[in-house]
């Protein structure tokens, strides 16, 4: 098979790209990376390069795998932290003329949603495809003599591919949501021990005292002008904790023009009036939150916004998952779970690698520890049985 880099998406026919194993998110569609630099969210201009590695059929030319990939002049925008380690790497290697960046990253920009990142058409032998992938990465790290490459957020195929070919292990801990059959959302909240249980009806109670009522919207419901108002929100909560927020109103409306029935959007009216929102993303089975922003400050309106409706969307949809985004104890208090999520790490000087490598099995051994801790937090009666945690791969 002959590798190609592609320095865009639309250098590769939509059809060739969808056509890979794509796992059914919208994250990884042609569209959808399209949309991030169409929209000058993910340029070179941000520091987003794209690189995205192809393998194709000497003879024939047909896509046989790729892997969504970029190079990095930063470490914003991943939710994989490695920015102490780019300091340890210059201060370590800059006198010979080593940097840690640029380095190659295969993710989606700006979100930390578990998926393929090996992506292989269907009829082809996956071991084989996944490391002649990994391969060709290797070899465009040490052609651009860069100093690493990272894959973030792998599913765990992905993840079996990537400990095969040696590759550092990584574990970091989210808080999802699991779907046990649930018919409503009392249904759910029974499932809560008395006391959490009073809590969140209490939440939910306050919302609903305050006149405020909900929308659910589909990507093609909203206009252009109702995207700049729930983009506005967003922002917003950006500015408040002095961020710029990594997105545009353009981009979410060019994805939801594109993938019509996989954005969602919660709209909270008070008196008639948007005064919050929360942007969704939905795959085959699985809701993902990703952004929120408000108006006005209102009483528990968040954790509504945010939680409670992305959980009843899910009952109501028979969708079993719900990853609501990065961090966030107050979640578990809400139904969501301690959930290990997995990154991978390739490092090109032997020496940082040897370092980093006893480095990584000591932080996954404290948070396999702080997931076992927030799991005795969660609110459901003894009896519920919780999904395990999956145990990071072993060097």
């Amino acid at each position: 098979m002959a590798v190609r880099i592609l320095h865009s998406i639309h250098d590769v026919a939509a059809t060739e790209w969808n056509a890979l194993g794509l796992g059914g998110q919208p994250f990884l569609r042609h569209e959808f990376l399209a949309a991030l630099e169409d929209t000058g969210c993910a340029t070179d201009d941000t520091g987003w390069i794209p690189q995205h590695l192809l393998l194709l059929d000497d003879r024939t030319q047909a896509l046989r795998g790729a892997m969504p990939l970029y190079l990095k002049t930063h470490s914003f925008g991943e939710f994989v932290f490695d920015f102490n380690w780019a300091q340890a790497y210059d201060q370590a290697y800059l006198r010979a003329g080593l940097s840690y960046y640029p380095k190659l990253v295969s993710a989606v920009p700006f979100t930390p949603a578990t998926g393929p990142r090996l992506l292989i058409a269907p009829e082809m032998d996956t071991p084989t495809v996944a490391k002649e992938l990994l391969d060709a990465l290797e070899a465009l790290a040490a052609e651009k003599q860069i100093s690493s490459a990272h894959v973030l957020f792998p599913d765990p195929d992905s993840v079996a591919q990537l400990t095969r070919q040696g590759w550092l292990s990584r574990v970091s801990c989210q808080f999802h949501w699991f779907n046990r059959g649930y018919r409503s959302m009392e249904d759910f909240l029974m499932e809560f021990r008395a006391d959490k249980r009073k809590k969140a009806k209490r939440e939910r109670r306050r919302v609903e005292e305050q006149g405020i009522g909900f929308k659910t919207l589909s990507g093609a419901d909203l206009t252009q002008q109702q995207w700049h108002t729930v983009f506005h929100f967003s922002a917003n909560t950006f500015h408040e904790h002095g961020n710029e927020h990594y997105l545009n109103a353009e981009f979410f409306y060019r994805v939801a023009q594109a993938l019509p029935h996989q954005v969602m959007v919660k709209l909270a009216e008070h008196q008639g009036k948007p005064v919050a929102a929360a942007i969704f993303f939905v795959s085959d089975d699985t809701l993902f939150g990703r952004y929120w922003g408000a108006l006005d400050n209102f009483h528990s309106l968040h954790f509504e916004t945010c939680y409670y409706q992305g959980i009843d969307y899910c009952i109501t949809h028979g969708l079993q998952r719900f990853e609501p985004g990065t961090q966030g104890e107050h979640k578990v208090p809400r139904g969501f779970e301690p959930t290990l999520a997995h990154s991978a790490h390739y490092l090109s000087e032997p020496r940082f690698r040897h370092a980093l490598a006893d480095y990584l099995q000591r932080e996954r051994s404290a948070v396999a520890d702080y997931a076992d801790e927030m799991r005795m937090h969660v609110p459901f009666h003894r009896h519920i049985q919780q999904p395990e945690a999956s145990t990071p791969p072993t060097l």
